[in-house]
């Protein structure tokens, strides 16, 4: 459903989109009529093709009902049929959202809200890969870096510098990943004699985030039902001449909060129906 939302969009980019599960062509014909899904939803219902990926969630015993079903997952696909990525995860309850998968592989922002904030040495533009998150999505978060002429900040691992450093704290609601960080230039400074590790003009860091379970983020809600994380980004730049004072800009990101749709099928329609 997320991403029938933006299918037009995707289609401009020449992106094409379909969803496979385990379930029977009359329970997904009824559920694309009932929630207007309009892609192609395919049925694997003996669970074949999921075999056949190596995705069978085996976390469930043969005699359970939802045996069949895979790992909750994406797959890139390119022109040749070549799998170019894949995103799964193994608890059935978390799943990378599609947003979040196009952000990181294409660069591709589907809901637009940004943030942008200017210091004296750097404009920083910050957004996340959703606006609307529900429990167990693995959600991307993004900052994009601007360092103004002649300045550099220098990166993690450098010695004897500050280096940049996203501040965000963990949380019974949500689960933080690691920060994936672009290559870094190493950075001859003839004044004393070093070489350093810097980024220097325009550069992206990313970092995903895994929203909690339902009991884990209610309490953490405002009252008007958002979900409010404050973090922020903390630097020190330097030009050819200086270094400057250590900056730390707060960031503040803001979902809106849904529960997952719990409505079921139709009796007769559901797996294991007679």
């Amino acid at each position: 459903m997320e991403l029938g939302k933006k299918k037009l969009e995707l289609a401009s980019k020449g992106i094409g989109i379909a969803a496979i599960t385990y379930d029977k062509p009359e329970l997904l014909a009824e559920f694309a009529a009932r929630k207007g899904v309009n892609y192609p939803l395919l049925g694997d219902s003996d669970s074949r093709m999921i075999r056949a990926f190596g995705i069978l969630n085996d976390n469930f015993p043969p005699d359970h009902e939802w045996y069949g079903v895979p790992f909750p997952g994406t797959y890139l696909v390119d022109e040749r049929g070549v799998v170019v990525a894949k995103y799964f995860e193994e608890d059935h309850r978390e799943r990378f959202t599609t947003s979040g998968v196009l952000v990181k592989e294409l660069g591709i922002g589907l809901d637009g809200r940004s943030t942008e904030v200017e210091t004296a040495h750097l404009k920083l533009r910050y957004y996340a890969s959703d606006e609307t998150v529900r429990p167990g999505n693995r959600v991307t978060l993004v900052m994009e870096l601007g360092l103004k002429a002649r300045m550099h900040v220098y990166a993690p691992g450098v010695k004897g510098y500050k280096p940049i450093e996203w501040r965000i704290k963990n949380s019974t609601g949500w689960l933080l990943h690691e920060v994936s960080l672009p290559n870094s230039k190493m950075l001859h400074l003839p004044a004393i004699g070093e070489t350093v590790p810097v980024y220097e003009g325009r550069f992206r860091i990313t970092r995903d985030l895994t929203v909690g379970q339902a009991g884990e983020v209610r309490p953490l809600l405002a009252p008007d039902g958002t979900l409010q994380i404050e973090d922020s980004f903390y630097y020190q730049a330097c030009d050819d001449r200086i270094c400057y004072s250590p900056q730390t800009v707060p960031i503040r990101w803001l979902f809106r909060y849904a529960n997952h749709d719990g409505q079921r099928s139709p009796v007769p329609l559901r797996k294991g129906a007679k």
